[in-house]
């Protein structure tokens, strides 16, 4: 292989990790935003919870003063029963006591419910506080880890850029003309090793003739004819027999 080919090979290595570190520099804050995003859903949702304790609390407390109240009417009515000079008077009031003892009962089923809701929201409440707490130590972890890595990346690419730039001020003009036109195409591959007489890279079958001059090419270029990327051959290394 050619110092210039070899050279190209070297662009081409150092623009594909280029590119790697260039996707996680972008990856990295989607990435970010994705647990924040998820973290918020479950401080909403344990807020929700909250507040529906909150609310169950509340109507339990109002229920019980609903059964105060009627207690006060039942022993109120039962004085005035007292004093009762019909039999209409004592039934009206004893239908009056009935009517209060029937809503106190009724009171008493809505705080038996209230009960039931209000044990599953606290057991809600508490896991969700739990792994909330958990979940918001692991994010800050991350986004501790994603800034580290980024600043890494960039440093990194920084060195990159300027490897990059003394190799460009080597190579041979019409090499590296190529090598930027084909390294712009999908993929980013613009040169490709013949392996068993096939591109590396398209998978195609290169002709007897092209194998021919690749194993013979010096100094020239030479390009699939599927692909047409730069293509060249390394022969293999033979160990020496003990």
């Amino acid at each position: 292989m050619n110092a210039d080919l070899s050279l190209v090979l070297k662009l081409q290595s150092l623009d594909s990790r280029t590119a790697d570190l260039e996707r996680e520099v972008s990856a990295l804050p989607k990435r970010i935003a994705e647990i924040e995003k998820q973290l918020d859903t479950h401080k909403k949702r344990l807020e929700l919870d909250r507040t529906a304790l909150a609310a169950n609390g509340k109507e339990r407390k109002s229920r019980e003063d609903d059964i105060k109240v009627q207690e006060q009417k039942i022993s109120k009515l039962k004085d005035q029963m007292l004093s009762a000079k019909t039999n209409e008077q004592y039934r009206a009031f004893q239908h009056e006591i009935e009517f209060c003892e029937k809503e106190i009962r009724r009171f008493e089923d809505r705080i038996l419910d209230l009960m039931g809701e209000s044990e599953k929201l606290e057991k809600n409440v508490k896991a969700a506080e739990v792994s909330l707490a958990a979940e918001s130590k692991q994010v800050e972890g991350e986004k501790l880890a994603a800034k580290q890595t980024t600043a890494a990346d960039l440093q990194e690419l920084a060195a990159i850029a300027k490897e990059r730039q003394a190799v460009v001020g080597t190579v041979r003009k019409d090499f590296l003309t190529h090598y930027e036109r084909l390294r712009k195409r999908p993929g980013g591959i613009a040169v490709a090793e013949a392996v068993d007489d096939t591109c590396s890279v398209c998978h195609m079958k290169i002709r007897p003739q092209i194998m021919q001059e690749l194993r013979a090419s010096a100094d020239g270029l030479n390009f699939c004819e599927s692909c047409k990327r730069i293509i060249y051959y390394n022969p293999p290394v033979i160990a020496d027999a003990e």
